[in-house]
């Protein structure tokens, strides 16, 4: 069974809703506009709706018309834009300087708005499904604070589910796996302090920003000869501060970046040998350098049985020869991840490559493919019937 009908035939109305999410971005924790027309639209769609949840999260409650089933399921999709600003010239492109829907989740609120809207006229199932729009999933774990804040107490969930747009892959097709689909995300400073001075007489200094580019250099070690090359692992150096005059050696740098991992242990390993090898670095070359570390996004792990279920949802919305079972993992993260901590579930993504924006995902010049809005609404809304069906 293909994409639902009346849901294809929404297309243009969702197509207006994303366009005017993406008009109007609210960076984590500020989607207050956002998340009050959600609200509006899951009131007149008659879904119970509960705001305030996490600060700006909305849930909406649906119940099956069959009968009076325990049976539960929920549906997830984030709300927030990220900090940057839009490189596009689009009629709906952002108005909002700083803020900027450069990672598809105008189209993520928008799909599963257009689920909430079809359930709500079909009733269709038995159960009662949970529709969450959760803020804040750009760094600041939006999904963390809404489990905090007794998202699965006061909505308890037998499962969860959840989907991004993916310009790695094409329309119309789709992408998931069991087990580790996306990497835990770790994040750590160094501060490197040595002796300031001239320029021109490197010799009366102990130079930071010298021992800050060893620092570099070594850190890339720690995955190319330290770590298994079968176990996945990132280490990025992101940002080097050092200085303020071209004739000025500094008395201070400071290095930031992110650890990508999947395996347990790994993330243990490299979260003890970045300190110690800034440390050593630095001691060897007369300097000193203090690391911290602060571990963010656990991986994202998908279950077995609800991937298994999701891909079969999935074929029946694209085809079988459009869904890949065993699709490669990335070492991006997402915070979904903490979700299917609590609950199993599955996270998928929906092709967009080959619409209007030919780049990836956080760049300047992103925009969501329209064209994927009724596939991943399609997809919510056959799940829900097929998990929470009668009997």
């Amino acid at each position: 069974m293909p994409v639902i009908n009346s849901l294809a035939a929404l297309a243009d109305e969702m197509t207006a809703w994303r366009r005017d999410f993406h008009a109007h971005p609210e960076i984590a924790f500020q989607e207050e506009r956002t998340a009050g027309i959600v609200a509006q639209k899951l009131a007149e769609w008659g879904v119970e709706v509960h705001t305030g949840i996490a600060r700006t999260g909305v849930v909406g409650v649906l119940r099956g018309a069959r009968g009076e089933s325990a049976r539960t399921i929920g549906l997830r999709a984030d709300m927030d834009a990220l900090p940057m600003d839009e490189a596009n010239d689009l009629p709906w492109a952002s108005r909002n300087p700083g803020a900027f829907h450069g990672c598809g989740h105008d189209g993520h609120t928008t799909m599963l708005l257009g689920a909430a809207r079809y359930l709500a006229e079909t009733r269709n199932f038995d159960g009662t499904v949970h529709f969450i729009f959760q803020p804040a999933e750009e760094g600041a774990a939006g999904a963390r604070h809404m489990i905090e804040a007794g998202l699965f107490d006061r909505f308890p969930c037998d499962e969860v589910y959840a989907l991004h747009n993916w310009p790695d892959l094409p329309v119309g097709t789709i992408g998931l796996r069991a087990g580790p689909i996306m990497a835990a995300a770790d994040v750590f400073e160094i501060a490197v302090t040595g002796t300031g001075g001239h320029a021109a007489m490197p010799h009366k200094t102990i130079d930071p920003v010298l021992v800050a580019a060893h620092i570099i250099t070594a850190l890339q070690s720690l995955v190319s000869r330290r770590a298994d090359p079968f176990d996945p692992a990132v280490v990025s150096v992101t940002q080097v501060h050092a200085g303020t005059a071209y004739n000025v050696i500094p008395e201070t740098a400071l290095l930031r970046g992110t650890v990508r991992t999947v395996e347990a242990a790994t993330r243990d390993f490299l979260e003890n040998e970045v300190g110690r090898v800034a440390s050593g670095i630095a001691a060897a070359l007369g300097a000193e350098a203090r690391a911290s570390y602060r571990r963010g996004y656990p991986v994202t792990a998908n279950h077995p049985d609800q991937t298994a279920l999701a891909a079969d949802i999935a074929e029946e919305i694209v085809g079988a020869d459009k869904v890949d079972r065993e699709v490669t993992p990335v070492m991006g993260a997402e915070d979904f991840s903490y979700m299917l901590l609590e609950k199993p579930g599955a996270y998928l993504w929906v092709g967009q490559a080959g619409g209007p924006s030919a780049c990836s995902v956080h760049s300047p010049h992103y925009d969501f493919n329209d064209a994927i809005l009724p596939i991943g609404a399609s997809f919510f809304a056959r799940l829900v019937e097929r998990r929470l069906a009668a009997g």
